[in-house]
C-alpha cells in the first residue's frame, strides 16, 4: 500500500499509527493513514482486515 521511502509501518506492526496521515477528517472524528489504518478521535482503530481496536481513552477515563 505504501509508497514512501522509507515504507511506513504495516497494518499490523505495534507501531502502526506512525504511518503517514494521507486523509484527515476531524469534524467526522477520524483520519486514515497510509496503510490502511483508521483512527478515531477517541483513540479506538479500524485495520484494513476489518478488525478493530477497541479505544484507550474510554478505558483511562473509566479507570479516574
Amino acid at each position: 500500500m505504501c509508497q514512501h521511502q522509507p515504507q511506513c509501518p504495516p497494518a499490523d506492526a505495534p507501531d502502526r499509527e506512525a504511518a503517514l496521515l494521507i486523509a484527515f477528517h476531524p469534524e467526522q472524528g477520524w483520519w486514515l493513514l497510509c496503510n490502511g489504518v483508521v483512527i478515531f478521535d477517541d483513540t479506538g482503530e479500524l485495520l484494513p482486515d476489518g478488525r478493530s481496536i477497541p479505544a484507550r481513552r474510554a478505558l483511562c477515563e473509566r479507570a479516574t
